[in-house]
């Protein structure tokens, strides 16, 4: 345990702390002047720290991962987004332990942080036009189940069950993904709480996600290098 902590705890830039601080310092400051309780804070909290940990590569965002995505499947049940459910029941909570074990064949010994690579063009697009028909085609099953915003719901689920696929594979695209997964989950939960939800930390916590995922993308974009993964 002790030398886990301290691989955990190495390597950090000042900006990454300072992100890190602020990050968690905010969402949890607005979530209790808004209102919002013990649960969507714990909630919102334990997504910050697994994305941010993420970013940086360390193997304790699956942690924080594991709580967050059951407690996050139980609130978008009560909101009726039933594709983040079953997505965060059914995917993100088994990938938890996926991921774990992947990322652990695969650290670097000097920096402390999991090794990255990249995809190549060709399949890039392939991924692309897999996602699109996915979809299209899950959001009519969430249309018929009378979902609210199916095919929103359709994108956020099928482009984030994508995007945690290039995570335990180390690969620097996930965070393209990520960047459109969390411009259309902001809009998702916005439409929410304009509707009256009181999910504000939930709605936060997507906000910061999409930051994160701006500035890990330039991170890994350049640690990732002349790493090209061909799977």
């Amino acid at each position: 345990m002790g030398r886990f902590l301290k691989h955990e705890l190495s390597g950090w830039k000042a900006w990454e702390i300072i992100w890190l601080a602020a990050a968690c310092t905010v969402i949890t400051a607005l979530s209790v002047h808004w209102g919002d309780d013990a649960l969507g804070i714990t909630m919102a909290l334990t997504g910050v720290l697994c994305v941010i940990l993420t970013g940086k590569g360390k193997m304790s965002c699956y942690l924080f991962g594991l709580v967050n995505t059951v407690l996050y499947a139980w609130i978008a049940f009560e909101a009726r987004y039933y594709g983040e459910v079953m997505l965060n029941a059914c995917y993100y909570v088994p990938m938890q332990f996926v991921g774990w074990f992947m990322w652990k064949k695969h650290m670097d010994g000097k920096t402390k942080e999991v090794e990255k690579t990249r995809l190549t063009v060709s399949r890039q697009i392939l991924l692309l036009v897999l996602s699109a028909v996915s979809i299209y085609g899950y959001g009519l099953v969430l249309k018929r189940l009378g979902g609210n915003l199916p095919f929103i719901d359709s994108m956020s689920t099928c482009l984030s069950v994508l995007a945690m696929l290039l995570s335990v594979r180390r690969l620097m695209e996930q965070w393209i993904v990520w960047i459109v997964v969390d411009v259309v989950t902001v809009f998702m939960w916005f439409a929410d709480y304009q509707k009256g939800g009181t999910d504000i930390a939930t709605l936060l916590m997507w906000c910061i996600y999409l930051l994160n995922a701006m500035f890990m993308f330039v991170k890994w974009f350049r640690e990732s290098g002349e790493h090209v993964n061909e799977v």
